[in-house]
């Protein structure tokens, strides 16, 4: 048995988020310290996706503790899904850091994947708490996807209606896309918001270059306009990382370590 496995433990936590819901998460603890990273999945996933249960095993290798949990809405929290809910993902995320902060934990990354590697990233354009957040195949423009989605009239239906039902292939309801939460989606803006990230935050942006879900030119777009920024890309990499696991464990792993190792006896 390493030395990381003798010193780790899964412990599930829950934690209430600002309308009382309660977001259900599992705490890697590994050694004694008291840095954690957090770990945020994508649409339509959950803390249990494997990219995030393999960052989360990564990082106990590494000995650094982590913390995956699910947004309102999926999982295992409470809440109703919902499509868009970027910003309400940010809210979750900041009872979660708030939850660790007043346990006396000290917050050395937060990570996301997809969708999550966009709350991050609108997580430290609204708090400049965190000093490192790692973005894993964000989308730069929220807006691309939309009608492979939801149709070419979307627009239209839904001023008509008010709402749009998304159906699975078999032709039962996925979810209720709202005319509220497609505004939201349409009103956030990556390019206006991720320049106002702080300069002193460390964000590094990982992408696959045969991402088919998001392109890899969404990354290099990221590179652009955010301050302090860090580019890689894995080639051959589809959007989940499937054949490329090692690689990506292996960029992330590092600069959260180099991160530590900078910050050693400072809080974030």
């Amino acid at each position: 048995m390493s030395l990381a496995a003798q010193n780790s433990s899964v412990e599930r936590i829950i934690i209430p988020n600002k309308h009382g819901q309660k977001l259900v998460g599992n705490l890697h603890q590994s050694g004694i310290t008291t840095d954690v990273v957090i770990l945020c999945h994508g649409f339509r996933c959950s803390k249990d996706t494997n990219l995030i249960l393999n960052l989360a095993v990564a990082l106990e290798k590494a000995q650094i503790s982590s913390f995956r949990f699910d947004f309102s809405g999926n999982g295992e929290s409470e809440g109703s899904f919902q499509y868009g809910n970027y910003w309400t993902e940010v809210d979750d995320l900041h009872a979660v850091t708030q939850h660790f902060r007043e346990s006396n934990r000290v917050i050395r990354a937060i990570v996301g994947h997809s969708k999550g590697g966009d709350v991050v990233l609108l997580y430290a354009s609204k708090y400049h708490d965190i000093k490192t957040v790692v973005n894993l195949s964000g989308r730069y423009d929220l807006k691309a996807g939309i009608e492979e989605r939801l149709g070419k009239d979307y627009l239209e239906i839904i001023k008509k209606d008010g709402f749009i039902d998304v159906k699975k292939r078999s032709g039962s309801l996925d979810y209720r896309v709202t005319k509220e939460s497609l505004m939201e989606v349409l009103g956030t803006n990556l390019n206006e918001v991720c320049p106002q990230i702080d300069k002193e935050c460390r964000v590094l942006t990982i992408h696959g270059s045969s991402d088919e879900i998001n392109s890899v030119q969404d990354a290099h777009e990221f590179a652009k306009i955010i301050p302090n920024h860090k580019l890689h890309i894995i080639e051959g990499a589809d959007h989940a990382y499937n054949n490329h696991q090692d690689e990506l464990l292996s960029v992330v792993v590092c600069f959260i370590k180099e991160t530590i190792d900078q910050n050693k006896g400072t809080a974030s």
